[in-house]
């Protein structure tokens, strides 16, 4: 189980750090729309590093979950339209 653990918190980081390459805000800059985005990428990336820090502290579950709630935080803001996306592959739900 813990190789299970540990292969799952690897594929969550690199798609959260995959995704947060591939997104591109797509909505006007001085909009409330484009602050928006600039806070959904910001999540993102935090919970990027929070995933790193508590995996570097030996703590993969709570990994999981920050790189998982990362994603969570960029796929809907690219759901919602505020980024552009790419349209196929497996960085974002369609």
């Amino acid at each position: 189980m813990a190789a299970d653990l540990a292969e799952k918190t690897d594929r969550y980081e690199r798609l959260l750090a995959e995704a947060l390459d591939a997104a591109t805000v797509a909505v006007p800059s001085g909009t409330p729309l484009h602050d928006a985005a600039g806070e959904f990428e910001e999540m993102a990336r935090s919970y990027l590093e929070d995933g790193r820090h508590f995996r570097e502290e030996g703590d993969p579950v709570n990994a999981l979950a920050a790189f998982s709630y990362g994603h969570a935080w960029l796929d809907a803001g690219a759901r919602v339209g505020l980024f552009d996306v790419p349209d196929e592959g497996h960085l974002f739900t369609q």
